[in-house]
């Protein structure tokens, strides 16, 4: 299955042809802003928040430690701290998921 579509700009016609793999492509869907997940392999040094906590966004949620500097992980949102994964001294692989936030109603 193949479609081609003709596109018009600036008075020029380009012939596109969208392929079978184009056409059954996942479509793109925005990461859950409120599922907070490591951004580089390495070791949680700290963990500055436990379920329950009201947190503000840009406020620190834990500390990574990787290539010996210290990386403090905000929160994306203002929300509720729904779980925490890490503990700290627990190794983490880069994606992998370490808090998780609810966003507060009350806020965009």
């Amino acid at each position: 299955m193949t479609l081609r579509q003709t596109l018009l700009l600036n008075d020029t016609a380009y012939e596109t042809t969208l392929t079978r793999k184009y056409a059954l492509r996942k479509p793109y869907a925005p990461k859950d802003p409120g599922r907070v997940a490591a951004i580089i392999p390495g070791l949680i040094l700290e963990v500055l928040v436990k379920p329950g906590d009201q947190v503000r966004r840009g406020q620190s949620l834990l500390v990574l430690e990787a290539m010996k500097m210290q990386n403090h992980l905000a929160a994306p949102l203002d929300g509720t701290v729904l779980e925490v994964v890490p503990m700290p001294g627990d190794t983490v692989a880069k994606g992998q998921l370490l808090v998780v936030l609810r966003r507060d109603p009350d806020t965009v």
